[in-house]
């Protein structure tokens, strides 16, 4: 009896051995955060982007993860509000150990989440398209800045559909700085803004501006709203009569996935011929985008659609894992220096960090609803643009103070203080 409790008592120190030797053998996950709205508002745009993500993550992993360790995702919910934003950036880092943050869709999260990163040291990718005016070292910007969305939007728009227009938006930050380029631009080619109006985020509702849209008869709406509360205001042009044929609309931050989302409750054809300016569609051509689509479609399904948003956090992973290996170090600090020398071929064509700005040199274009949930391309740059955070038409100091004017007057905020539109 003791001898059989003897070889038991082995075997047991013998197998837990074993496990102790293969956990140290096991090379510790690198962390890094996603933090984008699962909820909220902002929920149906950014859910996308959270897969994007996930999907890089995962085909970096298949490669070997970051420097021979395993990349492991730490998904933090925003909750389509910016204080929530900076809270969940502050346990990422200090809780959860992350070595990155992959995150932020409005602007008004980016300069809360910002405010942390750039205290810690730290390093946020932010994959959207946003109005500029700002630069900082502890930012990665993969999305398109105004004179490589906005610019070339309102001089198409001024040669192709006319030059009275009409601007609505969401208010925050965003969509007033954007829609004062939009003005600007417009004095300087010979335009005319007839009305500008806003909207709590998340707001619903739009009669009033689309019976104001009727009577002013706009040549072009520009649409700088975000979130679910485009559906609403689609939904309020229906209802007074306006199609695309009668008053086209040219968004900012509609996309292949609002389109699937939208096409679920507004008419069908509702959103044909209305347009849209991006870096990247899903209908581009080239080897690149189709096996980016076949992968991201064996992965999620057929039925997916793909933005510019989701292509620019897959980008952003791939050119951090660059970062990585080329620092040989996951440390935020390192890592944001070898980050302005990374660049790729990626599925909207070649893209690179410029090493002034930590911002992209990025292909410009417009497409055109078809009306099936996808974008026809009308209008291509043809090469990377290259980026300019701060408008040159104006000096620096002149957008610098713009924007300060607008977190004054919100009591230090980058959105009106009313509940639900932070």
């Amino acid at each position: 009896m003791k001898r059989t409790v003897f070889i038991v008592g082995i075997l047991v120190l013998l197998v837990a051995a074993f496990f102790v030797a293969r956990r140290q053998q096991s090379p510790v996950p690198v962390r890094v955060g996603i933090l984008h709205s699962r909820t909220g508002t902002m929920a149906m745009s950014e859910q996308p982007v959270i897969d994007a993500t996930l999907f890089a993550i995962e085909e970096l992993n298949r490669r070997g993860g970051v420097l021979g360790r395993p990349v492991e995702p730490i998904i933090a919910d925003g909750g389509s509000d910016p204080d929530q934003f900076a809270l969940a950036a502050e346990r990422l880092i200090d809780v959860d150990k992350v070595s990155v943050i992959f995150g932020c869709w409005t602007s008004a999260s980016r300069k809360e989440v910002g405010a942390v990163v750039e205290k810690r040291n730290h390093l946020l990718v932010y994959p959207l398209q946003y109005e500029g005016v700002e630069q900082s070292s502890a930012i990665v910007y993969m999305g398109s800045v105004p004179n490589q969305q906005i610019k070339p939007a309102v001089k198409w728009a001024m040669d192709n559909l006319g030059r009275r227009f009409f601007l609505i938006g969401s208010d925050y930050i965003f969509p007033r700085i954007a829609n004062h380029v939009i003005s600007d631009l417009a004095d300087l080619l010979g335009g005319a803004v007839v009305a500008e109006r806003y909207q709590p985020l998340g707001g619903k509702d739009f009669d009033a501006i689309a019976e104001e849209i009727a009577a002013l008869r706009p040549a072009v709406v520009f649409n700088t709203l975000n979130g679910d509360s485009n559906i609403a205001f689609f939904a309020a042009l229906q209802r007074h009569g306006l199609g695309s044929a009668d008053i086209p609309v040219l968004s900012f931050s509609i996309t292949e996935t609002e389109l699937q989302a939208m096409s679920e409750v507004l008419p069908k054809g509702a959103m044909a011929g209305h347009y849209a300016s991006w870096s990247y569609f899903e209908s581009l051509p080239g080897v690149e985008n189709r096996s980016f689509l076949q992968r991201f479609r064996a992965r999620y399904g057929v039925g997916r659609r793909l933005n510019d948003p989701m292509v620019s956090a897959y980008e952003g992973v791939q050119l951090w894992a660059q970062s990585v290996a080329e620092a040989a170090s996951i440390e935020p600090i390192k890592v944001r220096h070898a980050f302005s020398r990374q660049s790729m071929n990626g599925p909207g064509g070649i893209i690179y960090i410029d090493d002034q700005s930590h911002h992209a040199w990025k292909t410009s274009r417009i497409g055109r609803s078809t009306g099936d949930g996808m974008f026809e391309i009308v209008w291509d740059s043809q090469q990377p643009v290259r980026p300019e955070p701060f408008p040159s038409f104006d000096e620096r100091g002149h957008w610098q103070e713009l924007v300060d004017r607008y977190y004054q007057r919100w009591d230090n905020h980058w959105a009106p203080v009313v509940e639900g539109a932070r």
